[in-house]
């Protein structure tokens, strides 16, 4: 498995828009994101970064692979 890196919350959400999610709402500290068809949310942390397992968790509940993601990021 390829290393996946600590970006900014925000490069999180521009890949994932990228594959047709959407940013639904914020609650308090959290960035909710849906995607038309798929039962699963995303919940994306506001933090000064997204660690690396919470990462790979949004890439997996997103039905994209860790290779995929990061060719886009």
């Amino acid at each position: 498995m390829p290393d996946v890196p600590v970006p900014r919350p925000r490069e999180v959400i521009k890949v994932f828009e990228k594959f047709d999610w959407e940013v639904a709402r914020q609650q308090g500290s959290h960035i909710i994101m849906t995607k038309e068809g798929n039962l699963a949310t995303l919940s994306i942390p506001k933090h000064s970064t997204v660690a690396r397992g919470t990462l790979r968790s949004l890439i997996r509940k997103s039905g994209l692979s860790v290779e995929t993601f990061l060719n886009e990021l």
